[in-house]
């Protein structure tokens, strides 16, 4: 493993991969979008920078794009904060405990799924991101919306409380 931090921030428009001999940090929102698909190699490690409110750190997969995170039992993709001393090729680090909770945002999934929104809406904003961002909206028609593939994915230490009622979870 390198141990290269690569700064991930804005948009991902075009097909990516992340592969495992690098960590990817994230600064702020990370919004993959419609089209594209973002590959995550098994072992990689990825952190997300601290951050409160709308400002938390966040993995977000819009409608129309897709992820492909595959890890393995031996090399699972791990999500963690900043903070966490772990590196490429390590399956944890030593500084943090499972108490250590909301040091970042999480990972979001907006598919075109139907869903059960208020007042009968097709479509509804995911907490955590602001109205005015366009990329924060799921629900539709698409029963068979594929929004992609994630299994043997560790999140540790997510979790950001925006305000009252309001929060990005670990995985939403």
């Amino acid at each position: 493993p390198t141990n290269t931090n690569i700064i991930k921030s804005g948009s991902i428009s075009i097909d990516e991969t992340w592969t495992s001999g690098n960590i990817y940090e994230l600064a702020g929102k990370v919004v993959v979008r419609d089209g594209a698909v973002l590959t995550i190699e098994p072992g990689t490690i990825i952190k997300g920078q601290e951050g409160t409110g709308t400002q938390a750190s966040a993995l977000v997969i819009a409608q129309g794009a897709q992820i492909n995170a595959v890890g393995t039992p031996s090399q699972p993709i791990i999500f963690t904060s900043t903070l966490d001393n772990i590196i490429a090729g390590q399956l944890s680090g030593t500084n943090l405990s499972e108490t250590d909770q909301g040091l970042w945002g999480g990972i979001i999934v907006l598919g075109n799924a139907p869903i059960s929104a208020a007042d009968g809406d097709a479509l509804s904003q995911i907490e955590g991101i602001p109205v005015s961002s366009t990329y924060g909206a799921f629900g539709g028609s698409d029963a068979t919306d594929n929004s992609g593939i994630m299994s043997y994915i560790s999140i540790r230490h997510g979790g950001a409380l925006i305000g009252a009622g309001n929060e990005i979870n670990g995985l939403t």
